[in-house]
């Protein structure tokens, strides 16, 4: 991790953080806005809840026959008949930022190596400063959860929303991941370290934590502070207009304007709190089905080399 700077008016201290107490990233969690929490009637994962809604407590965890499963790692890509299960974080017309935990416990610092920490005059404070201002928690509050359940991302210890509700069913790919360590040479973007995101663009508001199978349309790639961020477009089976889109062009004809309000929407949505608007590879298009399965495959197998050992968990990602 890079040094910490503190404005130049603060006292500057060198600090070896040997005998100081470990760190680690606070963990995502979950708030829900959507009246019900529960997986679609004919899937055959159920979503279970723990905690209050808006709390940092709150969780949702997937169950297969009574037995608790990730949504990342138990639930498999591919549906047949060429559709792919796709977990829903986010319904539409909601703000809550919901995620699968994903990211395990890890010292931020890295192993106990020097770093720099601009702190104002007075005792103790670095350490105290660090923790509440950057978002970190002593090693052992924010621990791995096991299956990977589905929470409210946490941003120096505050839930967080999105500034305005989010027009499309949002979630992931299972399975999939965009590998960090991999740059895509025509966006000059290496892969995000999350799963593959999918906007749902069907007519029905999905429900949080529920498996569906989708029919994936196409596919933007976003590049978020320098990261790639695949948004894959797709559909619900179930929805009344999924026969009518197979591809990309398709998507304009049913659903006019929406591709555009999905590229504004993501571009846009950081800058209310002061951040730079998104950008977009391959000149801002919505690639085609045929590239967007090339990318699901590509992904998979980033997926499937990170759980099997063949790459390095360095990101120290929850693999359970």
């Amino acid at each position: 991790m890079a040094a910490v700077m503190r404005p130049p008016t603060m006292l500057a201290m060198r600090a070896k953080l040997v005998q100081a107490p470990k760190l680690i990233r606070a963990q995502p969690r979950l708030a829900v806005r959507a009246s019900s929490v529960a997986a679609s009637t004919k899937s055959r994962y159920v979503a279970e809840t723990k905690g209050e809604p808006e709390t940092l407590e709150f969780r949702v965890f997937l169950q297969e026959k009574g037995t608790t499963v990730s949504p990342w790692h138990d639930i498999p890509l591919h549906a047949g008949d060429g559709l792919l299960h796709f977990v829903c974080e986010i319904p539409k017309e909601t703000s809550a930022k919901m995620e699968v935990a994903t990211v395990s416990a890890r010292d931020p610092i890295g192993g106990g190596q020097s770093a720099v920490f601009y702190v104002q005059e007075g005792p103790l404070r670095s350490l105290q400063l660090l923790m509440e201002e950057e978002g970190y928690l002593p090693l052992g509050a924010g621990q791995d959860e096991p299956k990977t359940p589905i929470k409210q991302d946490v941003k120096k210890g505050k839930l967080r929303f999105y500034p305005y509700n989010i027009n499309w069913n949002y979630g992931l790919l299972p399975q999939t991941w965009e590998d960090p360590a991999h740059t895509n040479t025509d966006c000059n973007a290496a892969g995000d370290n999350d799963p593959v995101d999918v906007v749902e663009i069907g007519s029905t508001q999905l429900e949080l934590g529920g498996v569906y199978k989708v029919k994936p349309l196409g596919v933007y790639a976003m590049i978020d502070d320098g990261e790639l961020d695949w948004k894959v477009i797709a559909i619900n089976a179930e929805d009344p207009k999924a026969a009518s889109v197979n591809d990309v062009e398709d998507v304009e004809r049913e659903f006019p304007g929406t591709l555009e309000k999905i590229k504004v929407w993501f571009r846009d949505y950081k800058i209310p709190d002061g951040k730079p608007a998104n950008g977009y590879g391959y000149n801002d298009q919505c690639l085609n089905k045929e590239f967007t399965r090339k990318v699901i495959e590509e992904t998979h197998g980033f997926y499937n080399k990170l759980r099997s050992g063949a790459r390095e968990n360095s990101e120290e990602l929850s693999l359970y």
